[in-house]
């Protein structure tokens, strides 16, 4: 999704703890408080004591004060200072690596669960070279980021739309080898694989998005940037203390971001039912389609979402998140599916059920515990965008209104089902 992207607004808060570490702050760091032994380190923890409730501020009464939902928002806050956290210590942009940004542990943002997420810190019209394996995924893209703007409360602005780089349509040599130059002009000479930047862009997100678990391979990247020495000089300690104080401004910022997104569907009445989205400003991928809305069940309670199928189709998938906007733990639950993943009924249509039972059919989503939530989809490169019917039924109904043929699922199945899922994500590479 455009959760990368999202990201990258926190990050840029990191930026300026990732300065060259040839150079100085351009300003001298704020004088510490008296007694402080490590320059920083107060302001990082105080600068984070209060995320939790700065993440609960943005619930309605009765989420609040619900303990569940209050360790909750902690665990998000600790995802979010965790990611800041790992962007910090590796953020270098004169020798930058990929790093992880999201995944089915650091969820701020509401990560897409067939996508792993990866970002580096790169200096404004520097000249990169990207190497690896290029690998077989459905979709992997790497996008540009830049500062960030002036944003209007209640909303995200990403600003104009920046350039997006496909791994999959680069040359490879006869191992699978890519080997491409990133930089705001071509180097003189130069004749490979180029992709031309921004001069304004300050980091790279990686989508690598997968369809088949079993079959598809990641890419490999590898990062260098060029127009500096290869050795890296002992970082000064005013550097240090930049990254250390950004972090709890990096992970302030996202953490709480779209915790709202799930009342604020509510409010608008688009419960139990689905609405096309438009995340252009959010950093949604260009020609991706999405559709989202809240839902509401009872455990004796089921949504059957029906839809046609296009006629063609580079990728889809359905997810639900909890009501903090985290996408539901997908390595140890049935709470995603994509259309490798999807059972299709011959009269052409695809049906998906969402309840907290299971079913006893290939297209259930598990809710794992949260009787509300959110479903979000996504139609990528397809011929069509169709928006998915949603009836709420009885559970015990189910059997009356799906076809016929429909495939069923025992519980034994499932649990191979889940356990075959797990496996097939914990053999991608996170890092």
């Amino acid at each position: 999704m455009r959760t990368a992207a999202l990201i990258a607004l926190g990050g840029a808060l990191l930026s300026a703890g990732s300065k060259s570490m040839a150079d100085k702050p351009s300003a001298p760091p704020p004088p510490s408080p008296a007694g402080e032994a490590i320059p920083g380190w107060n302001e990082f923890l105080d600068g984070l004591r209060d995320l939790p409730d700065r993440i609960l501020a943005r619930l309605p009464a009765e989420q609040r004060s619900d303990p569940q939902i209050r360790q909750e928002a902690a665990r998000l806050a600790l995802s979010a200072v965790t990611a800041a956290g790992i962007d910090a210590l590796a953020s270098d942009p004169d020798r930058p690596t990929f790093v992880p940004q999201l995944n089915n542990y650091l969820t701020t943002g509401q990560p897409n669960a067939d996508t792993n997420y990866r970002s580096a810190k790169i200096a404004p019209g520097g000249v990169y070279r990207l190497r690896g394996q290029r690998g077989s995924m459905n979709q992997a893209r790497i996008a540009e980021a830049g500062p960030r703007p002036p944003q209007t409360p209640g909303t995200v602005n990403l600003g104009p739309p920046r350039p997006v780089h496909d791994i999959e349509l680069l040359k490879v040599d006869a191992a699978g080898r890519y080997d491409v130059i990133l930089s705001p002009t071509r180097p003189e000479g130069y004749t490979g694989d180029w992709w031309q930047s921004d001069p304004t862009t300050n980091m790279l997100l990686v989508r690598m998005v997968a369809s088949d678990w079993s079959a598809e391979k990641e890419p490999t990247l590898s990062i260098e940037r060029l127009d500096v020495p290869a050795p890296r000089p002992r970082p000064s300690a005013e550097v240090l203390a930049a990254r250390l104080r950004a972090i709890p401004q990096a992970a302030g910022f996202i953490a709480p971001l779209l915790v709202d997104r799930p009342q604020k569907l509510r409010a608008e009445g688009v419960v139990n039912t689905l609405k096309a989205v438009d995340m252009s400003k959010m950093g949604g991928l260009a020609g991706q389609f999405y559709f989202e809305g809240a839902y509401d069940l009872k455990d004796d309670e089921a949504l059957l979402i029906e839809t046609t199928q296009p006629d063609k189709c580079q990728y889809q998938s359905l997810i639900l998140t909890n009501d903090l906007y985290e996408t539901t733990d997908w390595y140890n639950n049935q709470s995603s599916l994509n259309g490798s993943q999807l059972h299709k009924d011959s009269d052409g249509m695809v049906r998906i059920i969402v309840s907290a039972k299971d079913p006893g059919v290939p297209n259930w989503l598990d809710t794992a515990g949260f009787a509300t939530g959110v479903v979000q989809g996504r139609w990528m490169k397809c011929s069509s965008q169709p928006i998915p019917t949603v009836r709420k039924v009885a559970l015990a109904d189910l059997g009356k209104l799906l076809p016929a043929g429909t495939p069923k699922v025992t519980p034994a199945e499932r649990d191979k089902i889940v356990r075959t899922r797990r496996s097939q994500l914990q053999e991608r590479p996170l890092w």
